[in-house]
């Protein structure tokens, strides 16, 4: 399931039930609470919960398994560190919470309106980010503002703003990692790694922007909000490029993927198949985004040298092809994909993706894992897919016999693993 999907997104849910119960619970409580205390600072409230609002509006996916919000994200961020001499009297951390939920509800039900996707888990998690960076930067932050001349001053301020982002950032990196692990069975500690590589691309660039309109804010009042908007557009208008890119990217590959399915060099959905098993031996590994997006690559595009054979195979199973001819298939698809410029990685993959591991990667370890990956993939969907007829259970057997000779004996026991989880094309 890829790109934009109308409606409510479910693709998070499970583990993601509880985060959105828990935002929903911390949003209403502070809510009521703000409502018996009474609002402070009317004008930046209304200033920043209206930037979150048109951040959550304009929300996109950037990376195919989560909505960005930057706009809402580094607004909410900026209000939550508001302190200085324009702001008489800085919010408390259940306003902060409580203008957070009421502008993501109030920026949600434009897209709700129109039928879009939303992703109520991502909004939840920051909700539960931005009270954990309230609450430490409440706890921190000096209360004496006064200027006394030196630049030293501004730095327990400073030190308290960003360890009150990096709070934000550790709680939702450990929050996504965890989802990460239920819902693709990834390692927790290479979750985590994912999720900390995201937030030092991405998520610099919001809490950069956070800590400016803060500042810019608490020093020259609410003209400096336009003036920080500027830039935030900017990194909005990126990263929709980026987005955008990929999608066509993928694309491209999809297309490329199919040419050997209407040529009848593999049967229909085999590429498909094959990369999502591919896929899911990545995760368990623990492979980084780079190499898993490496990996679905090279899986979809694992036959495409086929097309330079005389004829197809029977039904698509390569494996009925002797060993010439499949490593010659295999370099052929290599060098075709390296003409692209652009997936010298994934056509190194291809070209040793029907390499015995015994002759290959056993005695080089410079040819790469996702190779026997995709060749171990290959094996169990031209044993288990569509028309093949054997069982789970009794491919396993027969992939088991190469051990060591045909198949690299780690990835066939990730391979245990994926299908002993009950993993179904």
């Amino acid at each position: 399931m890829t790109g934009e999907t109308e409606g409510l997104d479910l693709r998070n849910f499970g583990s993601g039930v509880v985060i959105v119960l828990a935002g929903a619970v911390l949003g209403l409580a502070a809510v009521v609470l703000t409502a018996r205390r009474g609002m402070t600072e009317w004008p930046a409230a209304l200033t920043f919960g209206g930037l979150i609002a048109v951040g959550e509006m304009v929300q996109f996916r950037v990376d195919r398994t989560r909505n960005r919000a930057p706009i809402a994200t580094s607004a909410a961020l900026g209000y939550c560190l508001l302190r200085g001499p324009e702001v008489a009297v800085p919010p408390d951390v259940a306003q902060i919470i409580a203008v957070t939920a009421v502008a993501t509800a109030a920026g949600v039900l434009p897209r709700v309106v129109a039928g879009l996707a939303w992703d109520a888990v991502v909004s939840s998690r920051r909700l539960l980010s931005v009270g954990a960076a309230a609450a430490v930067f409440a706890a921190i932050a000096p209360t004496d503002l006064s200027w006394n001349g030196s630049w030293r001053h501004a730095l327990p301020l400073c030190g308290a703003m960003i360890l009150a982002v990096l709070s934000a950032a550790v709680l939702d990196a450990i929050v996504g990692a965890g989802q990460s692990t239920e819902r693709h069975n990834k390692p927790f500690p290479a979750a985590l790694r994912d999720e900390f590589g995201v937030m030092g691309r991405i998520g610099m660039a919001m809490a950069i922007s956070g800590i400016l309109l803060a500042s810019g804010t608490s020093l020259a009042g609410l003209w400096a909000p336009p003036l920080v908007l500027v830039p935030l557009l900017l990194t909005q208008f990126a990263f929709r490029r980026y987005s955008s890119a990929q999608r066509t990217y993928r694309t491209t590959v999809r297309s490329m993927a199919r040419s050997t399915e209407i040529a009848g060099f593999s049967s229909p959905g085999q590429n498909a198949r094959t990369a999502s098993l591919a896929v899911a031996i990545g995760n368990d590994l623990g492979l980084t985004p780079a190499r898993m997006e490496a990996l679905e690559y090279a899986a979809l595009l694992s036959g495409v040298g086929q097309l330079a054979l005389a004829d197809p195979s029977p039904g698509g199973a390569s494996l009925l092809r002797s060993r010439e001819e499949r490593q010659q298939a295999a370099e052929i698809g290599a060098s075709i994909i390296e003409r692209s410029g652009v997936l010298d990685h994934v056509a190194e993959i291809v070209r040793h993706s029907n390499d015995p591991y015994r002759q290959g990667r056993a005695s080089n370890p410079d040819i790469p894992v996702e190779s026997g990956i995709v060749n171990v993939s290959l094996a169990y969907e031209q044993l288990v897919g569509e028309g093949s007829g054997q069982t789970p259970g009794k491919a396993m057997e027969n992939i088991g016999l190469g051990i060591g000779a045909e198949y690299d004996p780690v990835v066939v026991e990730s391979l245990r693993r994926v299908v002993g989880r009950g993993f179904r094309f």
